[in-house]
């Protein structure tokens, strides 16, 4: 755990999947085409807790979807890449428009499309219900599956790697 908290207290960009990650990775479909995702309360106040802390947050999906477009922007996530096929180019669009290295930056997912981000990333992180062959390719793995505060999770990790969880916290007692 030293290791995963080292490399953490690094990070300046968080980027994080959607489907499997801040959804349980099932699909709904209304009658008339429309489609339908659940977000966990808890990721959002991470989110929010993160920003907060001076990290950004970054999406990549391979799906566009208008909920997600929405629950982003009102979390306050400026760094938004939806449909994007190829996600080490969203990956290399970012790092050039942040000016980050490998190293600052974390990347949660949960299916094989997103080992070619978390092989290039500082921190890769993997869901507990994440396929296996990821988790065995990811520096760490949450308590929680996606979907069920498993973003959470890695915001709380990123903060308390950078000694900020406490104060956070602390706010919430005032």
């Amino acid at each position: 755990m030293r290791e995963v908290l080292s490399k953490a207290a690094l990070i300046r960009l968080a980027i994080f999947d959607v489907d499997g990650v801040l959804t349980d990775g099932r699909l709904y479909f209304g009658n008339n085409g429309e489609e339908f995702k659940a977000f966990h309360i808890r990721d959002g106040h991470g989110f929010k807790m993160l920003l907060e802390a001076g990290v950004e947050i970054a999406v990549i999906s391979g799906r566009k979807a208008i909920s997600v477009e929405r629950r982003l922007s009102d979390l306050g996530v400026r760094w938004v890449y939806l449909g994007a096929q190829d996600k080490r180019a969203a990956l290399a669009d970012l790092q050039a428009r942040l000016g980050l290295s490998v190293e600052q930056i974390a990347y949660t997912g949960d299916d094989l499309i997103d080992l070619p981000v978390m092989l290039r990333v500082g921190l890769a992180i993997a869901v507990r219900d994440a396929d296996p062959f990821v988790i065995r390719h990811a520096h760490w793995r949450t308590r929680s599956r996606g979907g069920r505060g498993a973003a959470r999770e890695v915001c709380e990790l990123l903060l308390e790697a950078r000694g900020q969880l406490d104060a956070l916290r602390g706010r919430c007692l005032e």
